[in-house]
């Protein structure tokens, strides 16, 4: 998931400097969604394996 906010905010700044600004809003919508799913989907990983290792211990 983050190779693709990373590829979708390449995108985003070479339409940027292209010139197409709509394009490059989307794009980095997406990315920042795409990277916000990547963030939580880490905290919860993260939350689990603390929570794993308080009942193994």
């Amino acid at each position: 998931m983050i190779k693709y906010a990373l590829i979708f905010l390449v995108i985003s700044m070479i339409a940027g400097a292209v010139g197409m600004t709509g394009v490059s809003q989307l794009a980095r919508k997406i990315s920042l969604v795409l990277f916000g799913l990547f963030f939580l989907g880490f905290l919860l990983l993260i939350g689990f394996a603390m929570l794993v290792d308080k009942a193994v211990s």
